[in-house]
């Protein structure tokens, strides 16, 4: 089920997202899950979801987990690194990924997200490091 606050947050956070078609499906500072729908214009050839997408859509759910994560006083949150290993194609269905804090400090958090299919195999793993912006 979609969570309209989560997606609202997003769509006016990061205005990408909505253009994408980025729906949230939870959002609380534990973790953050949000999907994307497979579509003709967001492939490469053979009908494969771009890379460029999916790492869109990691990007931005672990930046709202990040920033869910921030200490007291933190203005914001921006990538500084972003790791991505891509092990399966998204042909169909949709992509749904799930960010996780690994480390939540004063001057960075580092999150980890999962990509998963429709047969919830895993598409892609992604460690991300966000400066913390005071």
């Amino acid at each position: 089920m979609m969570d309209a606050e989560g997606t609202a947050l997003f769509h006016q956070t990061m205005p990408f997202t909505e253009r994408l078609g980025v729906e949230v499906l939870e959002h609380a500072p534990e973790v953050v899950r949000s999907r994307l729908a497979w579509e003709e214009s967001l492939c490469t050839l053979g009908g494969v979801l771009h890379g460029g997408v999916l790492m869109s859509l990691a990007d931005a759910t672990a930046a709202v987990c990040a920033f869910l994560n921030l200490p007291d006083g933190a203005k914001g949150t921006t990538t500084i690194e972003s790791k991505t290993n891509f092990l399966r194609a998204v042909r169909s269905g949709h992509a749904t990924a799930t960010s996780r804090p690994l480390h939540t400090g004063r001057t960075v958090v580092v999150v980890e997200t999962e990509i998963r299919d429709d047969a919830d195999k895993l598409v892609a793993k992604v460690t991300q490091t966000q400066a913390v912006l005071s």
